[in-house]
């Protein structure tokens, strides 16, 4: 899911939405058969836009202005992958199935090694 308060149509967030699946290829994920990845992007901007009658105005940004967000969806994308794993904890499923949580020090010297760490300000 893509949230923004930036003024974007709805062909602006579509495109704006294509950028969750580089996010995720980026962590290492290939939309495979199984994934079931589904991307939905909404702008909380123009309030009123949907008003039921008469004319009503709407702000956008152009074109030439999204590579920003487009940037931030990646990112966005791949902070909220690499939270999700950080934050878990050992799991029991089905038939006693064991999966570990990520062991914290050894993701932290591999994303250093990679230089994709970066220092605490």
């Amino acid at each position: 899911m893509v949230a923004t308060d930036a003024p974007l149509l709805p062909h602006q967030l579509k495109r704006l939405v294509k950028r969750a699946a580089l996010g995720i290829g980026r962590m290492g994920g290939i939309g495979g058969n199984s994934s079931g990845d589904i991307f939905v992007a909404f702008s909380t901007a123009n309030p009123g836009a949907d008003r039921p009658s008469g004319v009503t105005g709407v702000q956008m940004l152009s074109n030439a202005a999204l590579d920003g967000l487009f940037a931030a969806t990646i990112q966005a994308t791949e902070e909220s992958i690499m939270n999700a794993m950080v934050a878990s904890r050992d799991m029991e499923g089905v038939n006693g199935l064991r999966v570990p949580a990520l062991p914290h020090d050894r993701v932290r010297a591999l994303l250093a090694r990679h230089g994709r760490l970066q220092s605490a300000r």
